[in-house]
């Protein structure tokens, strides 16, 4: 049996961009190339991974063969890199994962960093939840995260920031002006909640307030969220690291107690770290920078 990494490379760009076309344009090839490369995988294997029509999709066999692609292709992206480093050449792609607030308040210094020091080191950021990062973290389908309030830290992982989480208001609310404010506080207003991300831990706070607690509205966009809040439609709770995200009528008001959250930049715990990631790492200062409400850094 002959499996090629081209194949599985196919195999793995047909799923994440849902279809032969997009991942033709990911790889830089023809829309036949990556067809020829998974029809000669499936005679390889003997088995169907992909279904044609209606739509394209996994079978179920493909969903279960994919994580091992995954972890392949990343196990192999890593001993390229490695003997890159040997030869003084270090180059190729990193695989960042990160939650929407911590791309928009973040990402966009440490990625400006990290051009300036690695220009040959290409980094693409794909956002997800929360509970999404540690899983592609595991399954290979990043090389590295910037995870909230991870259970387990792997050795060398470094904090790169703190944030809390903040009440969003309208200007004109009665607690707009206040020092602090409680979960409590809010529940005379009705509740908007994130549909994703952070949604978890905000419910919670105020299902310890009201265990019959239910959002007024679940809002699985951002901007939509802080929008609905903008048009005196509710309140929210969100990271104080999205500050930069609000509506010019609405502002942040800390919560009390307070809630932060540790802001950690990792690579997988399964499996070694690519040296590509470990560059990046080393570029990074261990940090404890707090994104306040009020704009400072």
């Amino acid at each position: 049996m002959a499996v090629t990494l081209a194949q599985l490379r196919a195999l793995v760009a047909v799923h994440d961009f849902e279809g032969f076309a997009a991942a033709a344009d990911e790889m830089g090839v023809s829309q036949s190339a990556v067809s020829h490369a998974i029809t000669t995988l499936e005679a390889e294997l003997e088995a169907t991974l992909v279904i044609r029509r209606p739509a394209i999709a996994l079978t179920a066999l493909g969903s279960e063969l994919l994580p091992y692609a995954r972890s392949t292709l990343s196990s192999a992206d890593a001993l390229v890199a490695t003997a890159a480093r040997a030869a003084g050449n270090l180059t190729g792609t990193v695989r960042l994962a990160a939650p929407s607030t911590v791309c928009f308040g973040l990402l966009p210094k440490l990625l400006a960093d990290w051009q300036q020091a690695f220009p040959a080191i290409t980094v693409s950021v794909f956002e997800g939840d929360d509970p999404e990062l540690v899983e592609w973290l595991d399954d290979g389908a990043a090389d590295a995260a910037i995870l909230v309030n991870p259970n387990h830290v792997p050795a060398g992982a470094v904090t790169v920031g703190e944030d809390r989480y903040c009440a969003v208001l309208r200007d004109d609310h009665p607690l707009a002006a206040a020092e602090s404010v409680t979960a409590r506080d809010l529940l005379d207003d009705p509740i908007l909640i994130s549909g994703g991300g952070c949604g978890s831990d905000v419910t919670a706070m105020f299902r310890a307030e009201d265990q019959r607690f239910v959002p007024a509205q679940r809002v699985y966009d951002n901007a939509a969220l802080l929008n609905f809040v903008a048009a005196g439609l509710g309140v929210t709770v969100f990271p104080s690291i999205g500050m930069g995200m609000l509506a010019a009528n609405t502002r942040m008001v800390p919560l009390a107690p307070a809630k932060e959250r540790k802001l950690i930049f990792s690579g997988p715990s399964n499996r070694p770290w690519s040296p590509l990631v470990q560059a990046l790492i080393s570029n990074v200062t261990p940090s404890s920078a707090k994104f306040h409400e009020d704009g400072d850094e």
